[in-house]
């Protein structure tokens, strides 16, 4: 339909209008070009800016859109210096740009980088130089052309962003080409011509940074759908009792993913979702969660996670399955939920509502408010626990209430090391596992990347070994077997295995062979170094300090990485806030300007890098719970990321062509050995370059003459001795 056939307003307002459904989508369903600038850049506005574009995309047009950097005062401050506007643009442009929040949201920017990457999107950037005295860049113009070259040209205060098409009064006037308007139509589009060839003087303009466009073109998908309805599903949404649980509009579960929950379903709506990291166990959790309120129609639904940021990212997918959860934990945003909490579960037992969403931490969920709560809630309850292996807890366990007729645990590793009774109290509380969906499956259905795994032997050097045989033997003595035979550590005991571990995590050797491996990689980007939480000992005071003296590991690769080899790095722990946790991810990324990350504990806490594509693991654990996560996070898919490279620091007592089986302390050594055993065998099995670690693994049975059925159970109790 061209144009003229069109019915147009001269006037759209929000409040009168619905501007997307009247306007937008009817105008570009007949377009060949649409030029637009809309004020300042936002990664959110381009998400906006595809609405209605699938006609125009159908009829080959062409996007081009100029958009405006916010510069802060310091920006301003140094172009005026004289440093480089560029990369100051670059940097302001980075700082508007916001993960995606939702599947929605992925899928829009999964069309715009195709969009770019196919010439259909071109973006340029206007910004006033600091000399002029015309204030910022903010004009708000669109100009839509059809195959008959006729123009409809828009302006006012609209920007291209959800609030401002559904929830802010805004309103935009209309004028054509073909009626008395047209000379204005004319007068803007030459405006427009004039701004997008460079040619305002008091204007300037450069192409939109590269670095800015691979933020963009990283949420590439294989596949893309061009005639996503945004508008209809917002209506939808609308339309559906807010707060009671549904699917997304276009969201789709995998085979897999339905299979889980019919599982569940089957067993009572009790069950546990062993699923890898990366393969969709949150979408599956709350898939489950709506087939639940489907078939009942009234559900208290509470979520429980180890994390405040973990909590967060819940909360985005809880909303996107249309439901307004209560957030809980110390710092919510939310001031008041403990007064919503109560006034919903009130409504929910009177019957005034059919459901309410509580999402909280494991340490509020502990809490007395909380557990108070729980007490009031009948048997129309679901628990769900994200990270469920910490409910094997002795506290937390206690908070598994019989009352709750509904439950599911999310985990890819539910079985507690070293743990028997806590394991069992969770499979006995949550029921059998409805899907194990384990990194080798996951890699072969492409959900996690392939890698090549390296173990690199280390070992303690002298004084390492003293004093690590001396613990040893300390906590043999804080060790005894049950009436049931079965072997029991005290709590000094405890505190001992954690000094110890602190001794291998912490071996000074780790640091010289990093820096001979790193040479190879000092040009290389994407890059973790994961330090424990360890000093490098010194052993050069009395063992109360031992503890506290020595550098900490992840300022002594710091050193190694930046100062000797010139790299440019950046911490990630938890002295930075979550805003600069953000910052970090995305500048690693674009490898502007971070080409490695030295971190600690992030891998432990439910934190996504997907960009990493080479992982020098120092903090080697014996936890399977604790490595496979490890690894899990290192797989996530990204762009340009074909495989990742795990080199995992391996530490031994000593030399394999100088292990004594007749020596004094042999058994001490060789325990270490099976400890450390049990990882490489699960790293390397599924690894591109298995053989290569089996000849490892074959050269250290054979030095510390490991049985088979020893490899088989190496949680033998041996380790204590």
């Amino acid at each position: 339909m061209a144009f003229k056939d069109l019915k147009l307003l001269k006037h759209y307002k929000t409040y009168k209008n619905n501007i997307v459904k009247e306007f937008y989508n009817p105008v570009l369903k007949s377009a060949v070009l649409y030029q637009r600038s809309v004020g300042f850049f936002s990664s959110t506005a381009l998400i906006e800016l595809t609405k209605g574009i699938s006609g125009l995309v159908k009829n080959k047009g062409k996007i081009q859109l100029i958009v405006s950097p916010y510069l802060s005062p310091e920006d301003v401050e140094a172009i005026e210096k004289g440093y480089e506007k560029r990369k100051i643009i670059e940097e302001a442009l980075l700082r508007e740009f916001k993960e995606p929040e939702n599947y929605f949201q992925e899928e829009r920017l999964n069309l715009l980088a195709h969009l770019i990457e196919e010439g259909t999107l071109e973006l340029k950037v206007a910004f006033t130089p600091p000399n002029k005295n015309t204030g910022m860049y903010h004009e708000k113009v669109g100009i839509i052309k059809d195959e008959n070259g006729d123009k409809i040209v828009f302006t006012g205060s609209l920007n291209e962003t959800i609030n401002a098409f559904y929830n802010n009064y805004e309103s935009i006037v209309v004028f054509t080409s073909w009626e008395e308007s047209k000379e204005y139509a004319e007068e803007m589009q030459r405006d427009f011509d004039l701004l997008w060839s460079g040619g305002d003087n008091d204007l300037e303009v450069i192409d939109f940074p590269e670095v800015v466009k691979d933020k963009i073109t990283i949420c590439k998908k294989t596949e893309v759908h061009y005639d996503i309805d945004e508008e209809e599903k917002i209506e939808d949404i609308k339309e559906a009792v807010r707060g009671n649980p549904r699917m997304p509009q276009g969201f789709i579960l995998r085979d897999y993913q339905i299979e889980a929950i019919e599982h569940w379903k089957n067993n009572s709506y009790h069950g546990i979702f062993d699923m890898a990291t990366g393969t969709g166990k949150t979408y599956t959790g709350l898939g489950a969660v709506v087939k639940l309120f489907e078939d009942k129609e009234k559900l208290a639904i509470v979520i429980v996670c180890p994390y405040q940021h973990l909590v967060e990212q819940w909360v985005e997918d809880i909303e996107l399955f249309n439901m307004v959860p209560i957030i809980g934990y110390s710092a919510s945003k939310q001031k008041n939920w403990k007064q919503r909490l109560k006034d919903d579960v009130l409504d929910f037992n009177l019957g005034i509502i059919k459901s309410i969403c509580f999402v909280t931490t494991n340490a509020t969920y502990s809490s007395k408010f909380v557990t108070e709560i729980m007490g009031s809630l009948g048997k129309d309850t679901l628990l769900l626990v994200d990270e469920a292996h910490n409910f094997g807890s002795n506290n937390l366990r206690k908070r598994l209430y019989s009352q709750i007729e509904y439950r599911l645990a999310l985990s890819a590793t539910l079985e507690r090391h070293g743990d028997e009774e806590g394991t069992e109290a969770l499979k006995k509380y949550f029921g059998r596992k409805c899907i194990e969906y384990d990194l080798k499956k996951a890699i072969a259905d492409g959900k996690l990347t392939p890698y090549y795994y390296y173990p690199v032997l280390v070992f303690l050097d002298e004084e390492e070994l003293a004093e690590y045989k001396d613990v040893s033997y300390r906590v043999s003595k804080e060790c005894h077997k049950d009436k049931h035979g079965k072997l029991q550590v005290t709590e000094k005991g405890k505190m001992l295995l954690m000094q110890r571990a602190r001794i291998v995590a912490g071996a000074k050797n780790k640091l010289s062979v990093l820096r001979d491996k790193m040479q190879d990689y000092k040009d290389d980007s994407h890059i973790l170094v994961y330090c424990g939480a360890t000093r490098v000992p010194t052993f050069e005071h009395d063992e109360s300090e031992h503890d506290e003296e020595g550098e900490r590991q992840i300022v002594a690769v710091s050193k190694i990485l930046g100062n000797e080899l010139g790299m440019k790095v950046t911490h990630f722990t938890s002295n930075e806030s979550a805003q600069e946790r953000e910052a970090i991810k995305r500048r690693f990324a674009t490898a502007e300007p971070y080409q490695a990350i030295v971190a600690i504990k992030c891998l432990d806490e439910g934190v996504n890098i997907p960009s990493i594509r080479t992982a020098f693991i120092l903090a080697s654990t014996t936890n399977p719970k604790e490595y496979i996560q490890r690894r899990g996070r290192v797989l996530r898919l990204a762009k340009n990321k074909p495989y990742a490279v795990i080199y995992d620091f391996v530490t031994l007592a000593t030399p394999l062509d100088e292990v004594n089986v007749y020596g004094v302390d042999f058994n001490c050594e060789r325990a270490l050995a099976k400890r450390e055993l049990a990882r490489i065998k699960e790293f390397g099995e599924i690894a591109m370059n298995s053989r290569d670690s089996d000849v490892l693994i074959n050269d250290i049975i054979d030095a510390y003459q490991i049985s088979d059925e020893e490899m088989e159970n190496v949680e033998d109790g041996s380790e204590f001795r």
